[in-house]
């Protein structure tokens, strides 16, 4: 199993990020890798939401099958990986500068099959490759939460 984390400091408040964060089927809008979700619960917000997500690295295509495990408004998301790669992850926002601006985190610990190269592929396409394009999908997500709240 790896360990990916990827964390970035937003000028807004922890309100401003989870109106982006939230609705779990507009992470399509910052995630380059996710492509499409579907749920497979009529509950779209909370613990216990099912979801599958169809996810795109360079020619790997796979439905990633998520569970919402951990749910605090304002301060985490957590999901268990039931699919074909399997793990857990937490997206965790802290206040910083008496709420002023935030800090995300996006931690994960996945473990690939062996047809996705095993260990070898979570230390390459962990390590390396999902690293970069979380630092790219954070960058998205600044952007997103800089743009003007619509009503």
């Amino acid at each position: 199993m790896t360990r990916i984390e990827v964390a970035i400091e937003l000028d807004a408040t922890p309100e401003r990020v989870w109106e982006i964060v939230e609705p779990v089927e507009r992470h399509v809008d910052w995630m380059a890798d996710a492509v499409e979700i579907r749920f497979d619960t009529d509950q779209t917000r909370g613990v216990g939401t099912s979801f599958q997500c169809d996810t795109k690295v360079g020619p790997i295509r796979l439905t990633d099958h998520m569970e919402i495990t951990e749910w605090e408004p304002q301060r985490s998301m957590g999901v268990r990986h039931t699919g074909i790669v399997t793990g857990s992850g937490v997206f965790t926002l802290e206040p910083l500068d008496l709420g002023r601006r935030t800090r995300f985190t996006w931690s994960e610990e996945l473990r690939f099959p062996w047809f996705l190269g095993g260990r070898l592929g979570e230390a390459v396409g962990g390590r390396i490759v999902m690293r970069a394009i979380w630092r790219r999908n954070l960058r998205e997500l600044q952007r997103l939460v800089d743009a003007p709240a619509t009503v």
